[in-house]
């Protein structure tokens, strides 16, 4: 029972200090994965976005897929763009666009660090 009293502040201060400390990386870690989504969206030997969509930034854009823009006011659900960039025929059979996830072109980390830096756009 004491080894649980004294042990208690502690755990409480340890948790204190994970919430202070990841309140103040998570701008940060976001930032970080919408670039790293912003450099897979624009290689052309991975996610080659630019291939079919006009995108802010990006050189010699396709015009195949829609302009990317305004995209969290178009999907404020991010799950919708995670579902988009996994396998798209689910939803439109008619569709051109890649299934990124379904044949292994993007990981789940890579799509969701693309859907991140979409949702700059």
């Amino acid at each position: 029972m004491i080894a649980n009293r004294t042990s208690t502040p502690a755990l409480i201060a340890a948790l204190a200090a994970t919430v202070v400390v990841t309140g103040f990386m998570l701008p940060v870690r976001a930032q970080s994965a919408a670039a790293e989504g912003q450099k897979i969206a624009f290689d052309r030997s991975k996610g080659n976005c630019l291939t079919c969509h006009d995108i802010k930034g990006g050189d010699l854009p396709g015009s195949i897929g829609p302009k990317l823009e305004n995209i969290k006011a178009k999907y404020p659900d991010r799950n919708d763009l995670v579902a988009i960039l996994t396998d798209e025929t689910k939803r439109n059979p008619l569709t051109v666009m890649p299934p990124f996830g379904r044949n292994r072109i993007l990981t789940e980390r890579e799509i969701n660090a693309v859907v991140d830096f979409l949702q700059t756009l």
